[in-house]
Parts: structure tokens; C-alpha cells; sequence
């Protein structure tokens, strides 16, 4: 497959998503974001392997800042303490470490954005089953259909493809368009 092609693949990715995750449902997650984080209320983030790295990457441009000089935010990444990861995973299993940390740092108001290009990776679909014992809102950013999280999620952004790469390459527009939303939104506050 040439470049070309491959962008042309992406590109018209770009175009189907834009017709599925409209401003009305990426503004439903962008209000339970803000409003959360106005009231100082966690947004928890996890994944695993690239998702992984992306939830880092969604919480080093929350808290630290991503287009807009503010205040920062109250967001953690799940997948970012090796000491928390082996630990409970060795001591328990690792189908539950994120729902461990949901528990340790959930609260009712607060926020779960678990990612999964499949919707079916074990721990983040405990760590939603817990934030929803809990009170907290479940945001799931998955391939097409959202697989096991699309059970459990109060919302639901679900690129329609079921090739992994492209999948994350839209997931990466996507939570880039909110955290530049988040941000604007807070950046008065």
C-alpha cells in the first residue's frame, strides 16, 4: 500500500467518524468533563499497550496545558504507576488494577474515559463495572460497536473501524479536540 493510500484509507475514516460522533455527543462528553473538573472532581483515564500511552498523553495536556494558559486540571492516567500496576497485578490480577485505582481515586461526579480499540479489554471494562457501583461517569473511547464497554458506558465514542491503527490515529483527533474543548471551557476558571 502506497502513502497516498494509506491517508486516503485515513482521511475517509475522518470523514465516516465525523458523520457518527457528532458535536451533540462529543459535547455531552465535553460537559461531564468540565463539569467534573470545575467541581474538582477527578477525570480518571486508562488503557492499555498504545491506549496506554494515549491516556498519558490525554493527562499530560490537561494537567499541564494544551493551546491555552490556565490552572491545572485534576486529571490521572491509571496506567502510569509501575509501583500500583505490579503490585496489584502480581499480588491480584490485572483485571482489576484499574478498577482498584477507580476505587482509590473515584468519587461520585468524577469521570472514567477508558480507552480500547476493541471494547473488550478486561480491565478497563472492571474499572467501569466499579465506577459505576461508585457514581462515577463512563466515557469509552473504542473501534466500531464499542465492544463489552459499550454495556457499561454512559458514553460512548466509538471510531467505525475495526483496524487497530487507524482506529488509534482517530482516537487521537478525537481526545485532542477534547482536551481543546475541556480546556477552553475551564480556562476562565
Amino acid at each position: 500500500m502506497s502513502l497516498s493510500s494509506y491517508l486516503n484509507e485515513t482521511i475517509a475514516l475522518i470523514e465516516k467518524t465525523a458523520q457518527l460522533i457528532d458535536d451533540d455527543s462529543m459535547g455531552a462528553v465535553v460537559q461531564v468533563v468540565v463539569r467534573a473538573l470545575a467541581a474538582n472532581k477527578p477525570l480518571l483515564v486508562c488503557g492499555n499497550g498504545g491506549s496506554a500511552a494515549d491516556a498519558m498523553h490525554i493527562t499530560g495536556e490537561l494537567v499541564g496545558r494544551f493551546l491555552i494558559e490556565r490552572r491545572a486540571l485534576k486529571v490521572i492516567c491509571l496506567a502510569d504507576n509501575p509501583s500500583v500496576l505490579t503490585a496489584w497485578s502480581n499480588d491480584y490480577s490485572y483485571e482489576t488494577v484499574f478498577a482498584r485505582q477507580v476505587e482509590a481515586y473515584g468519587e461520585p461526579g468524577a469521570v472514567l474515559l477508558g480507552i480500547s480499540t476493541s471494547g473488550n479489554s478486561a480491565n478497563v471494562v472492571a474499572a467501569f463495572q466499579k465506577a459505576r457501583e461508585m457514581g462515577v461517569i463512563t466515557v469509552a473511547l473504542t473501534g466500531e460497536g464499542g465492544g463489552r464497554l459499550a454495556e457499561v458506558s454512559d458514553h460512548l465514542l466509538a471510531v467505525p473501524s475495526r483496524q487497530t491503527p487507524l482506529i488509534q490515529q482517530l482516537h487521537v483527533c478525537l481526545y485532542h479536540y477534547l482536551c481543546m474543548a475541556v480546556e477552553r471551557a475551564l480556562a476562565g476558571s
